[in-house]
């Protein structure tokens, strides 16, 4: 990234020629790629802009090819205090980063706090609750290792000497719908952080608990823990709860902790649509949607729209074709206030950068990663370009899927039919060529009008 940032030339190496690299990261793997290409070793050389512009290309006609940055996702791991202690990649979602090598295959063990379900009922976070909650997660999930089934050696050796735990989030969206924020509020990034940090407190004190009754992981001697390193030590923060980390850092001290790594935000789509909450940390894509279900196919409204709808009498069917003719946006609803509009926009709507500022807010309370799809209805390679520089400059691990707008949309159907699907028009292709773009997006990342 600093030689796209630099317009200077990326080297391509045949692994077989430099299999150091795979298992190096920082300074060390910069030392041995400039060793690499000093020795002639490069099979070629190629403008990083240009590749970079390709893999911006991909991204926008397919959605794939998730960036992930190794440096960051190796700086703070907890099990890489060793040499030759590897994160090489996540897995298909982004937010599991663990080492894995001949001997060990990595496993972890997935749980989600449904966030909506611990507010009291003027709106303020229940900590009580949600202490309890994750307490009871933590237990669960660590109690899996033991009982799980294992398709290899290796996994079930993994599993059982590192102990890793991912425990993550949904329904962050029904947080600030039942607030009152907006999702790229200033209010709703202070306590998308804090809700983080409490999570991430409560984990590491049950897992000082386990610790306490059940013995530590067997590899705890080989990780950051070990040698008196918290993940949140990475980064620059200011807790909300010093005295609960004071604690927390003697309890470890004396203690130890019986899983490696504890925090883990998971895509959560089909266990969300199960328990009624958005999915783990994403905006709402749409104020309306078709479901389709054996059963058949229905359309569902935000009921959080529909209720603020109905408060101010405009709940009727001029509303709901403006709904549908506006494929899920709330922008042109006849009579809404502004406030509202502004609620519940849906992710085409809200700039991607405080999508990326609240991941960043967030980072230094997960341990692990978290899936994070960001959203262009119409995809250029300067906005893609803007977009994962400045998730890079601000230190992200990971992120997931670039989400475009879909080839479909909902059709008016008159009540008691069923909504088809229409061809619409498909998103627009970013122009490799345009390396204004490029530049502009890459030397001004904080600036650039596509990530506003």
């Amino acid at each position: 990234m600093r030689r796209v940032e630099a317009d200077t030339e990326w080297s391509l190496f045949s692994p077989g020629d430099v299999p150091e690299l795979v298992d190096l990261w920082g300074a060390e793997f910069d030392a041995a790629y400039a060793k690499a290409e000093a020795a002639g070793l490069a099979v070629r050389s190629t403008p990083a802009r240009a590749l970079y512009a390709r893999m911006m290309r991909t991204l926008a006609q397919t959605g794939n090819g998730w960036m992930t940055f190794k440096d960051a996702s190796n700086r703070a791991a907890n099990q890489t205090a060793l040499p030759g202690r590897t994160v090489h990649s996540s897995n298909l979602c982004t937010e599991i980063l663990e080492v894995t090598d001949d001997s060990e295959t990595a496993v972890c063990n997935l749980g989600s706090v449904n966030l909506g379900a611990h507010l009291l009922p003027d709106g303020e976070v229940d900590w009580e609750r949600l202490d309890a909650t994750v307490r009871t997660a933590v237990t669960f999930l660590d109690r899996v290792v033991d009982i799980n089934f294992y398709p290899t050696p290796e996994a079930g050796a993994s599993n059982a000497r590192w102990r890793p735990v991912g425990l993550g989030v949904m329904g962050l969206q029904d947080v600030f719908f039942k607030r009152r924020l907006d999702f790229d509020s200033a209010e709703a990034k202070e306590l998308s952080t804090r809700l983080s940090e409490r999570i991430m407190l409560t984990a590491y004190e049950t897992s000082c608990e386990l610790a306490e009754r059940l013995g530590r992981h067997e590899a705890y001697e080989q990780t950051r823990a070990a040698r008196g390193q918290l993940h949140i030590d990475h980064f620059t923060t200011a807790p909300t709860w010093p005295e609960r980390w004071t604690a927390l850092r003697e309890r470890v001290a004396r203690t130890g902790l019986r899983n490696s790594l504890l925090l883990a935000i998971a895509p959560t789509a089909t266990i969300a649509s199960i328990a009624g909450a958005y999915e783990c940390i994403e905006p709402q894509v749409s104020n309306l949607f078709k479901r389709e279900t054996l059963s058949g196919e229905f359309l569902q409204v935000n009921p959080y729209l529909v209720a603020d709808l109905k408060q101010r009498g405009l709940w009727n069917a001029t509303t709901r074709e403006s709904l549908r003719d506006a494929n899920g946006s709330a922008q042109e609803i006849p009579g809404l206030p502004d406030e509202l509009k502004s609620l519940y926009r849906t992710a085409w709507e809200l700039p991607q950068r405080a999508l990326i500022d609240l991941a960043a807010a967030r980072m230094p309370y997960l341990d692990q990663s978290q899936s994070l799809n960001l959203f262009l209805a119409s995809p250029t390679i300067g906005k893609l370009s803007s977009m994962y520089a400045y998730a890079w400059k601000v230190g992200l691990k990971t992120t997931y899927y670039l989400r475009s707008r879909p080839a479909t949309r909902i059709a008016r159907a008159a009540q008691g039919q069923t909504a088809e699907r229409t061809p619409a028009e498909p998103a627009a292709l970013p122009v490799v060529e345009d390396e204004a773009a490029i530049a502009c997006s890459l030397e001004n990342p904080e600036s650039c009008e596509a990530c506003q």
